[in-house]
């Protein structure tokens, strides 16, 4: 069952630290079903979300199962594994799930007590059939390889309390875009990026204008220069939705192609409601620019498996850094291209309050310049790299390469 972001709020739970997962293996357990929380034991519901793709206009996933376990290191075999099975396996299409639209897998119940480890289990692909695949933007259905680890089982290691009488509602976030790896030759495979977020649907809302629909709008939402969420405006209304997310400030930053980026800086994200930033009768706009792109390679150790991306930042004066967008490294040749970079500055706002429209600053103060960026190539157990100054004012920039070490 998919339910829409505004009625997301109506689920209630713990709100978890998002924490990476790991492959690994799994196996049998006990099945879940839906079940009413009784006075020792409580229920236990999960659901899916995501984050757009790049490059990609289906990412499938087929769901078996969700296990969870009191224990943070028990394996498929151990005693404590209990199921939510889905009968038959659900394919999902994770870009269906952007703006906070959730698919509940569904629920079990648990008996009260402490819980450390969950599990996402995926059916493998046999055959000729395409449990998981994706189609790449403008292209044809392509098979998703996904290691045998992954199809056994993805491992999360988390912590939450199920209470006696009580339900916990937790919302998966499996991050497309980082999940699926350019293997060269056409070939893609899964290497899942998926955390657990707030199950509530607080975050931050706007609209974009409806002119912008056509150019690959993307929303993000970043702390420090590192995207914490991101989501693509409804297709038709240009509304966008950066939902379950931690309290705190974040930077907002919008791309489209042939646009300017506009950021919006220290957006606040309270426990209820969400932060408006604009509506359908002031949308935010952005202001035309020529586009530009860097590419080149990232040398990774021999027999390396662990994706690699790479971002171009720009800051602001007294303000913060940001990812104005990013790709990732093809696994087998390490080459990359960050494509549709913006040469014009940035229009720069900070958040000052519930009134809209927002007050964009015509040339703000941009390091390192206009059409001028700082590149940085980083993956799990790698050093980061950067490159501090990557000029595309006046051409396509190449050769931008790194090599990355443990």
């Amino acid at each position: 069952m998919k339910t829409t972001f505004h009625q997301a709020g109506l689920l209630a739970g713990s709100v978890l630290i998002a924490t990476s997962l790991v492959a690994c293996g799994g196996g049998g357990g006990s099945s879940g079903g839906s079940t009413t929380p009784t006075a020792t034991a409580g229920t236990l519901s999960v659901a899916l979300t995501d984050a757009p793709a790049c490059g990609f206009d289906a990412v499938n996933v087929t769901v078996n199962k969700v296990r969870v376990n009191t224990s943070a290191t028990a394996s498929d075999t151990d005693a404590g594994w209990t199921d939510i099975t889905l009968n038959p396996a659900r394919k999902i299409n994770l870009l269906n799930l952007t703006n906070g639209v959730l698919d509940t897998l569904g629920q079990t119940a648990l008996p009260a007590g402490h819980y450390s480890q969950m599990r996402l289990v995926l059916d493998p692909n046999t055959g000729n059939g395409m449990a998981n695949s994706v189609v790449p933007t403008g292209g044809t259905e392509t098979t998703l390889t996904t290691p045998s680890a992954v199809q056994s089982g993805i491992k999360l290691v988390n912590e939450f309390d199920v209470a006696a009488g009580q339900q916990v509602d937790l919302v998966l976030d499996f991050n497309a875009c980082k999940s699926v790896v350019t293997q060269g030759n056409g070939k893609y495979m899964l290497k899942p990026v998926v955390k657990v977020v707030p199950t509530a649907a607080v975050g931050i809302s706007g609209v974009v204008a409806t002119s912008l629909l056509g150019s690959h709008v993307t929303v993000s939402a970043e702390q420090n220069g590192q995207v914490i969420a991101s989501t693509v405006p409804n297709a038709t209304t240009g509304e966008f939705f950066l939902s379950h997310l931690a309290i705190g400030n974040y930077d907002v930053v919008i791309t489209a192609d042939n646009h300017a980026a506009a950021v919006i800086a220290t957006v606040p994200v309270a426990s209820t409601g969400s932060t408006v930033l604009s509506s359908a009768s002031a949308p935010i706009d952005l202001p035309a620019s020529a586009m530009a792109s860097i590419a080149g390679t990232v040398t990774l150790p021999a027999n390396a498996t662990e994706a690699v991306y790479v971002a171009a930042k720009q800051a602001f004066t007294a303000g913060p850094i940001v990812t104005i967008k990013y790709a990732g490294a093809d696994l087998s040749t390490g080459a990359y291209t960050i494509a549709n970079l913006p040469v014009a500055t940035p229009q720069y706002a900070i958040y000052g309050g519930a009134t809209v429209p927002l007050a964009f600053a015509a040339v703000p103060t941009v390091v390192p310049g206009a059409g001028k960026y700082q590149v940085d190539a980083s993956g799990t157990g790698y050093t980061t790299k950067s490159v501090s100054l990557v000029d595309v004012s006046t051409a396509n920039a190449t050769g931008v390469n790194f090599t990355l070490t443990p």
